[in-house]
């Protein structure tokens, strides 16, 4: 790995950790040292800039609160890769869109689609008798190649006819319920909450059992109030950070 290095100056001005600390991040932002590659080690960093390791340590320690590297105990510090900003916990619009927005490159498998009775976690969110049919459906998402989110969704049947035989592999649910049944959330409910994935599911999603997820929860309804979907997603939390405004 080739690198590039600015002077540090010692004019009393702006501290020498945070001045490494900036030219470390610059190196990073570049692209001249890319995702998951390590950085110099302490030592080399040390001699490359003419400073203590104290100012050394301070500027990893900035870097790391900021979350542009991560450390491996007895490997050092490497850069941490960039987690897509997604927007759609706060808003209607689905998951795809804000990564199709963001140029990545989107595929969604059908792992399960069927026709069933309600449980009592989906009467609740959809507001129907227990018991109703529902249409169900469990499907894998990737991103750019990876497994990225799981998602299990719930929809009653007598607002989506004959769903559990549509072709969704690689669609968008979202439009396909707006284009064949008018179907268009106004507005949505999620919970967030930090999960373990059952070892099936960590093996769909290429994880351990014992790697932390982002579990959400949502139900979403029509103008006129009716709950028409409900769903619980797990996302992989080291691809993903969430937006959400407050205004």
């Amino acid at each position: 790995m080739t690198m590039t290095y600015r002077r540090l100056t010692r004019d009393g001005g702006e501290p020498l950790w945070m001045q490494l600390m900036r030219a470390l991040r610059s190196q990073i932002e570049s692209g001249e040292v890319g995702p998951d590659q390590p950085l110099p080690s302490e030592a080399e960093l040390s001699d490359i800039f003419g400073v203590s390791r104290t100012v050394v340590r301070e500027a990893l320690r900035e870097l790391v609160q900021q979350r542009m590297i991560y450390k491996v105990k007895g490997r050092g510090a490497f850069v941490a890769p960039r987690k897509t900003e997604l927007h759609f916990v706060g808003s209607v619009s689905g998951s795809a869109h804000d990564l199709r927005e963001a140029g990545r490159r989107v595929a969604t498998h059908t792992i399960s689609q069927s026709l069933g009775e309600a449980d009592q976690r989906e009467a609740e969110l959809l507001q129907i008798p227990y018991g109703e049919q529902v249409v169900r459906m469990r499907r894998l998402r990737r991103v750019d190649g990876q497994p990225w989110l799981l998602v299990d969704t719930a929809l009653p049947a007598r607002l989506v006819p004959g769903l559990e035989r549509a072709v969704l592999e690689n669609q968008s649910l979202y439009d396909v319920l707006r284009r064949r049944y008018g179907l268009e959330a106004a507005a949505a409910d999620r919970w967030i909450e930090a999960v373990f994935p059952s070892p099936e599911d960590a093996v769909l999603l290429e994880v351990t059992s014992s790697t932390p997820l982002l579990g959400i929860e949502s139900v979403a309804w029509l103008p006129d109030g009716t709950r028409f979907e409900a769903y619980y997603a797990l996302h992989r939390s080291d691809q993903t950070r969430f937006f959400v405004g407050i205004r």
